[in-house]
């Protein structure tokens, strides 16, 4: 027989070994799994993951770190778990995006289940977040996929985390759910003199991160719900929420000179909080094409994921500056302007 003709057979001879391996492991796994044997388990796992990442049966792999993940969460084996969870993210990465959109989007709500079975004090789970938030760019943008950011902020708000809760919340692009979220933090954390703070400051932040709907949608839930508002319609009695009124009026005009008056006019008030001049600033490269100012470090009070993102974004508008600073016109004095 030649060797071309005992190629084919002994390739298929390999392959039926290694399945008849992997039934094996498999086997051992169901037992170890119903003995509590839950450390032999998990290396059983990773054994598998390494020979069906290795054969490139990415959907197998899937399967088995996800059921493995939930069965183990079961058994409050949280630290195994979130290493599957890990591995099961690695997998996606080496698959790759499939042609069919639905089954991408699958991993959103199935990951965001995962996540929500962890324990807080679990260590890698926010190095899961931080990597499932990543991955999910090549579905959904920059920032991650909204769903799966609203997903991880319920996980937030009922663990009482309600400052990460807040972030994700802001990028889940569900205006009407970050308002009715605003209110219930400003009543339960804010003083009365503060209620606009807690509106302004959100929606600088997502007009900041181009999300002008979403921005507008928060506006309109938190100023027509909000208790302690000591007005529900225009003209507010709260300056700032007026500034917001105008401003999102201004944007949809593109009236540069009535956008620095009106910047200038709500200066005093818009100087209660510093890091809302630095948003300011944004909202007018992005929206009335100003010149960017010099470098920022981004607002305090922003850290984790979402102050990544606005530094992220303050860069990138620098080095856009420094190309085209030579094409972009000086500022005019803003008298000047008005005339």
């Amino acid at each position: 027989m030649s060797a071309a003709e005992t190629g084919p057979i002994a390739s298929g001879s390999a392959v039926s070994t290694g399945q008849r391996g992997v039934s094996r492991v498999l086997a051992k796994l169901s037992q170890s799994l119903a003995g509590g044997e839950f450390y032999e388990a998990h290396m059983m796992y990773r054994t598998l993951y390494f020979r069906y990442t290795a054969q490139k049966r990415y959907q197998d792999c899937l399967d088995l770190l996800f059921d493995g993940a939930q069965q183990l969460i079961a058994k409050e084996q949280e630290s195994s778990a979130a290493d599957l969870c890990l591995l099961l993210l690695d997998t996606l990465e080496k698959r790759g995006p499939q042609a069919e959109d639905t089954d991408n989007f699958l991993w959103v709500p199935r990951l965001g289940a995962l996540i929500r079975g962890l324990n807080a004090a679990t260590v890698e789970r926010e190095t899961l977040i931080q990597r499932t938030i990543k991955w999910s760019t090549a579905l959904h943008g920059q920032y991650g996929h909204p769903v799966l950011h609203k997903l991880i902020a319920h996980v937030f708000w009922t663990e009482g985390n309600i400052e990460s809760a807040r972030h994700h919340y802001l990028l889940c692009q569900d205006g009407s759910l970050c308002g009715r979220v605003l209110i219930e933090i400003s009543q339960s954390r804010g003083f009365q003199g503060e209620v606009d703070l807690f509106l302004v400051q959100a929606v600088l932040q997502q007009l900041s991160l181009k999300d002008r709907k979403t921005a507008e949608d928060t506006f309109t839930e938190y100023t027509r719900y909000h208790a302690k508002l000591l007005k529900h319609e225009f003209p507010y009695k709260e300056p700032l929420v007026n500034f917001l009124y105008f401003l999102f009026r201004l944007i949809d005009a593109k009236r540069v000179a009535g956008f620095r008056a009106l910047r200038k006019l709500y200066d005093p008030s818009l100087k209660r909080d510093t890091s809302f001049l630095k948003y300011i600033a944004k909202i007018g490269v992005l929206y009335f094409d100003e010149q960017p100012e010099a470098a920022h470090s981004g607002p305090p009070g922003l850290g984790g994921m979402f102050g990544d993102i606005f530094n992220r974004l303050m860069s990138g508008f620098e080095e856009d500056d420094a190309e085209d600073h030579d094409t972009t016109l000086r500022r005019q004095n803003e008298n000047n302007e008005l005339e």
